[in-house]
Order: C-alpha cells, then sequence, then structure tokens
C-alpha cells in the first residue's frame, strides 16, 4: 500500500432493509402485511465505519470475526466492492444481521438475527501485523466479543505507542484498554459506563481532578454533565482523552489538566443519524492518521458527521447515488426555496483546493449571474484521481467549510465523481458557470444541462490565480 493503512478493529453486521407497503391486515391477526418492494443490504458496525474510511481515499484494513454463512458470505463481498481489506478472525456463530421492515419509509419493527455469545477467533498473525504498520487504529465495538479477546487486547496495547488508537465503545462490550489517545462514547453511552451517576469520585469531587465547588455556584449544563461523565470514564480507562458526543450539540473532548474543548456543530434542520457515530470516529481516526492535532481532528469529525446526517445518514452514503452534503441541509433549503419563488439557481463547481483570490472573484461573478449559488465541490477521493496522490492539501470537509463561509455562496454539495452529472442531475440548475480557463474547450457538463432546459456560461479567468502555482511558489519558497 503506498500509504500507512487505517485499521480498523471490532465486530461487523450486515444490515439490510425491507421495503413495502402496508395496505391491508393479516386476516389471522391484527398485524400490518408488508408487500414487500426491495431489499437492501449494507455494512454495519465495524464495516461500516470500515466502508465510511475507504469512501475517504485511505487505505483501510478491517480486523472482525465472521461466519462462514450466507450473511458473512454476502458482508464479505460488500466490503471487498468498497475496497476494504479484511482480516478476518472467524466466528464460532452466525454473523449478525440487523433488518428493518418500513413502510412508505416508516418502520414497522426490527428483526435481529444472531445472539450475542458467538465466540470470534483468536487473533492471527494477519491481524498482528496490520496493527503493527497501521498510521491509525480505530476499535468500533459493538459489544460482541472482538474487542474482549486477550490477542486483540494484547495487540491494541502494543501499537498505542507508535500510532494514534481512537476507541468507539459500547455498554455491552469490552473496556477500552489502558493509554489509548481518545474513546469517543456517546451522551448515552457515557452515562451509561460512568461510575456511578454523579460523575465524581468517592471524594465528591468532580472526576476532571477539578476542585469541588458548591452546586449553586455552577448549575449543572449538559456541558457541565458531559464534562463530568467524560472525566470520570477518562480516569476509569487510563486514556489520554474521552470525546462525548452530544449529537446536534457537537461534541466534548475532556484531558487532563486542561479545560474541556466544545466542538459546536452545523445546524442541521432534517436528516438521518443512522451511521452518525460510526462517520464521527471513522473521520477522527482519519484525521489524526493525516497529521491533525487533536483539537482539529475533533473538529473535523464533528462537521463531517453533522454533514453525513444531513446527506441521509448510511442509507443514502451506501445505498443511492445521492451525494453527500458538504454543507446543512438548511443551505440547500434556501436554494429550493428560490427556485419555487422563480429564481435563478446558479451551479459552479471545482476542487477549491487552497482557496485563493481568484477563486473568490470567479464565484462572486457566479453569483451575480442568479439569486442563489451550489458549489459542486470534488471529494477528496475524486481529486486525488484527477491531480495526483499528494492532493489535495485540504480535506473535503475543511475545504467545503470555507466555502460555506462565503457571503456568496448559499450550499456546498460534495461529489464523488470525476465529474459532476449525477449531482447536477440531482440539483438541476439554471445556469452551469466554468471558469474561463475552460473557454473554445466543450464542456462535459453541457449534455446534462440540456436534460432539463439547463445552460453552461463562461466567467473570466483570472491571470495568474492557480492552486498549483501557489503550491509551487510555496515549495521553492521553503
Amino acid at each position: 500500500m503506498s500509504a500507512e493503512p487505517l485499521v480498523i478493529v471490532g465486530d461487523s453486521l450486515l444490515d439490510r432493509d425491507v421495503d413495502g407497503r402496508v395496505e391491508r391486515l393479516s386476516p389471522d391477526a391484527p398485524v400490518p402485511v408488508l408487500d414487500e418492494a426491495h431489499t437492501v443490504s449494507r455494512p454495519g458496525g465495524a464495516a461500516l465505519a470500515a466502508t465510511l474510511a475507504a469512501h475517504d481515499g485511505r487505505p483501510v484494513i478491517l480486523v472482525t470475526a465472521l461466519a462462514r454463512d450466507s450473511a458473512g458470505l454476502e458482508l464479505g463481498a460488500l466490503l471487498a466492492a468498497r475496497d476494504v481489506e479484511v482480516v478476518d478472525l472467524g466466528l464460532d456463530g452466525p454473523t449478525p444481521e440487523k433488518i428493518r421492515f418500513r413502510s412508505d419509509g416508516q418502520p414497522l419493527m426490527r428483526l435481529d438475527r444472531g445472539a450475542r455469545g458467538a465466540v470470534p477467533g483468536e487473533v492471527s498473525a494477519g491481524a498482528r501485523e496490520a496493527m503493527a504498520v497501521a498510521g491509525g487504529v480505530l476499535v468500533s465495538d459493538y459489544g460482541r466479543g472482538v474487542a474482549a479477546t486477550a490477542g486483540v487486547r494484547a495487540a491494541l496495547t502494543q501499537c498505542a505507542g507508535d500510532a494514534p488508537v481512537v476507541w468507539d465503545p459500547h455498554p455491552l462490550g469490552a473496556p477500552p484498554v489502558p493509554g489509548m489517545l481518545v474513546v469517543t462514547p456517546n451522551e448515552r453511552e457515557a452515562r451509561a459506563l460512568a461510575p456511578g451517576s454523579s460523575g465524581r469520585d468517592r471524594t465528591g469531587a468532580p472526576a476532571n481532578g477539578e476542585p469541588a465547588r458548591p452546586a449553586a455556584e455552577h448549575p449543572r449544563s449538559g456541558v457541565t454533565h458531559a464534562a463530568d461523565l467524560a472525566g470520570a470514564l477518562r480516569a476509569l480507562w487510563a486514556a489520554h482523552s474521552v470525546c462525548v458526543t452530544r449529537g446536534a450539540d457537537g461534541a466534548l473532548l475532556v484531558r487532563a489538566e486542561r479545560a474541556p474543548m466544545a466542538a459546536p456543530a452545523p445546524q442541521v434542520e432534517h436528516g438521518d443519524p443512522c451511521g452518525a457515530g460510526d462517520r464521527f470516529a471513522s473521520s477522527l481516526a482519519l484525521a489524526l492518521v493525516r497529521g491533525m492535532t487533536l483539537d482539529e481532528a475533533v473538529v473535523a469529525a464533528v462537521a463531517s458527521a453533522s454533514a453525513f446526517v444531513s446527506g441521509g445518514g448510511a442509507e443514502a452514503a451506501l445505498c443511492s447515488a445521492r451525494p453527500e452534503m458538504g454543507a446543512p441541509a438548511s443551505g440547500l433549503d434556501a436554494v429550493e426555496r428560490v427556485r419555487a419563488a422563480g429564481g435563478t439557481v446558479v451551479a459552479t463547481g471545482g476542487c477549491f483546493d487552497l482557496l485563493h483570490a481568484g477563486h473568490v472573484r470567479t464565484l462572486e461573478a457566479a453569483r451575480s449571474l442568479g439569486d442563489s449559488l451550489v458549489v459542486c465541490l470534488n471529494s477528496d477521493n475524486s481529486v486525488r484521481r484527477l491531480k495526483g496522490p499528494e492532493r489535495p492539501l485540504v480535506s473535503q470537509e475543511d475545504r467545503a467549510s470555507v466555502l460555506s463561509a462565503l457571503g456568496c455562496v448559499d450550499a456546498v454539495a460534495v461529489f464523488n465523481e470525476d465529474t459532476p452529472e449525477t449531482v447536477l442531475r440531482r440539483l438541476r440548475p439554471h445556469l452551469w458557470a466554468k471558469g474561463g480557463d475552460y473557454d473554445g474547450q466543450p464542456l462535459p457538463e453541457a449534455r446534462v444541462l440540456r436534460e432539463w432546459g439547463g445552460r453552461a456560461v463562461i466567467l473570466p479567468y483570472f491571470e495568474g490565480r492557480s492552486t498549483t502555482r501557489l503550491i509551487e511558489e510555496a515549495a521553492c519558497r521553503g
């Protein structure tokens, strides 16, 4: 592999969504009859985290336990199709499945197969070797035994000093081994896992080591309670830090002898939170592998998880061609309101790696053509294919965040293909604006735009502004 892999260790599941319609009750009991329309299978648990990480363009090795049954074979094929290398420890029992039944998108019930208690195989030489060469490790514990095996825990302890290790815990799972860089429970899990319900040690002092203060002096806000829980868990697990994820309230990072760091989440008006925890943990681990500080990685992971939720969650990310949105859904809602009011929707696209003045002038020119502007942003994978393995310099989450902050940009849509045809079909803009460096060349988007009567226009090219030139000049001066 050309880059150090991210190794994900944990319990994998096969998720199935059975969709149909209920129009009658069963004659033998007053229960609805679901007429099945279609069934979609996708990776779940640690396999979901691995799939999301591989989608971000990093080599990924998944150390997990699968049975040689139909569910295990199907899950293995799904992972192989998504460029995830699997080190299979074997499973003495059926591969776990979660099957959701829905009518017109509304949940009816969930059926779980594969009772807890199946025993994973012992750690293999391949698993130890993978962890030894990892650029980072994510433990995705779903309480089914992989993270509890003695060999896996010994290998994790050994690699903790050489690579960042992120542990995503489960209330029914094994406790993290000592020395983890960061453990990432959500708030509900933190309450279940913390010793006692108060978040205070036996002396009555806050578990983060700060002096005790009268309750009336500091009312217990959500942040205060989360910080106490995180501090208690950090001490319990002998972890370097604990990051409690708090849904729409973002995340709270707690370390020894430092004030907690609060990372707010962008506003998401609607979306699907299924898989958001896996998206947060995998994004955090990837950011650390790429060299970000822990503070930077937490902020990036919150932004990534928020975009994931607003884009439709795991189902949209894995089972449809719908692109992941790089900005909160409210941005696209505003665009749709412009369209409904008879306004003109403009779209433009690009990599926008190292945003510079030429980019800003082009975006302002595009926005002046209509009443709203959507930026179609090449994902990290897409940039890598177009520009080479050393690009992008800035992650898609950060590029989307910077673009969204510009006053001339109303929404950002990230796409993973080499060209934006798929995202354009969804957005259906009236105008597609391209920089003047395309003047005289055929635009590949023009054919797609004709499907709904859209039109491509060329914007002026601002001479001397180039990301490639900026990179070359910085390298020369360095």
